[in-house]
């Protein structure tokens, strides 16, 4: 760890010199990459020269420890006990800084929510999920464009598909993606029994063509009427678009603008994150096999958390997180569930890299 991080504190007194030199002004794209370059590098060199510090005063106080006055020796334990425990939590965040950082973190998302075992209440339940993700972007100062929704007669979502654009969005929400259960009494349940629905959450990071390379003659685009509620002119034009991409049989399609040109661009901001997100499962395929996929299959068996209204509960299942205040969560609180994950999987990664 103490070579990575000289290294890392070598290249910081280049960059820094370079910083100096007048002529970096005269390259703009030039002094932009050394700037950025030499601003992510600040905090660990900053973390690295305080842990260096520490070293050089334990390794005196270790000295002092033969001195013959006895209080001088006391004096010096209790120094090198406090020393030791700033030593720990230094390096503990050393090690957290020193972690691969996810290159999707700082990206946009394309949230997509869709009803899964259930029926009207699994979909009344998606639309309450998308409520919940929707407060909870406000929160963040985060703007939400809907793209694509499959509505129900009753207000619910067969399936919504959003961008969700903001500061970090990805590296806050990456980790909401499996199969939500919700245990709730429906509105429409005469004899008051609970029931069981399931709604599935995918998070994929926004994909621009820089990340995703396609080729025109390998999509088909129809176009049709759009369905459904949206006024005379959505519902007599052809301004609803279905995308092909005809290698991996991929298909997006959407109908909520009236513009069949906006419909298109929509569509594709899906399509482009999908095959990104299928990229990425590829690579991640052939280094461990232990990720089965993003969502599962949408029945109640392959949850990641449960919704409890009886008892205004919230359970995590992957980190044994329980909360009761059930109500506030579902009107976007969930910091707290956020934060709670980002700990326990920055743990584990810090755990397979030790």
């Amino acid at each position: 760890m103490l070579a990575k991080l000289q290294d890392l504190e070598n290249r910081y007194q280049v960059l820094e010199r370079e910083l100096s030199n007048p002529d970096l002004i005269r390259d703009p794209k030039k002094y932009q990459r050394v700037a950025k370059e030499h601003a992510d590098l600040n905090k660990i060199v900053s973390a690295y020269r305080q842990y260096r510090e520490l070293l050089r005063q334990i390794d005196e106080d270790r000295g002092l420890l033969e001195d013959p006055d006895p209080e001088v020796q006391q004096l010096a334990r209790s120094e090198q006990r406090e020393l030791e425990v700033k030593k720990q939590r230094l390096e503990k965040r050393i090690k957290s800084m020193l972690l691969p950082r996810d290159p999707n973190d700082k990206k946009n998302v394309i949230l997509e929510i869709r009803a899964g075992i259930g029926g009207d209440e699994a979909a009344l339940f998606a639309a309450d999920l998308f409520r919940m993700y929707s407060r909870y972007a406000e929160r963040k100062n985060w703007k939400v464009e809907v793209l694509s929704a499959h509505c129900t007669g009753i207000g619910g979502f067969k399936e919504i598909i959003a961008l969700i654009s903001g500061n970090r969005v990805y590296s806050h929400l990456k980790y909401e993606c499996g199969t939500h259960r919700v245990q709730r009494v429906p509105d429409t349940e005469a004899q008051g029994r609970i029931h069981t629905s399931a709604v599935t959450v995918a998070v994929l990071p926004e994909a621009s063509e820089v990340d995703i390379d396609i080729d025109p003659d390998e999509l088909r685009i129809d176009v049709y009427r759009s369905s459904g509620a949206g006024g005379q002119h959505v519902n007599k034009t052809s301004s609803a678009v279905r995308i092909t991409h005809i290698p991996t049989g991929m298909v997006v399609q959407c109908q909520d603008e009236r513009s069949q040109h906006k419909n298109k661009a929509k569509a594709m901001k899906v399509l482009y994150a999908r095959l990104l997100d299928m990229k990425r499962r590829e690579q991640e395929s052939q280094v461990s096999e232990e990720r089965r996929g993003m969502v599962g299959t949408g029945d109640r068996s392959g949850r990641i958390r449960t919704y409890n209204f009886p008892q205004g509960r919230l359970t995590d299942h992957r980190i044994g997180l329980t909360l009761y205040r059930l109500e506030s969560i579902m009107d976007g609180d969930i910091d707290e569930i956020i934060e709670a994950l980002g700990t326990y999987y920055q743990a584990q990664s810090m755990a397979q890299g030790a």
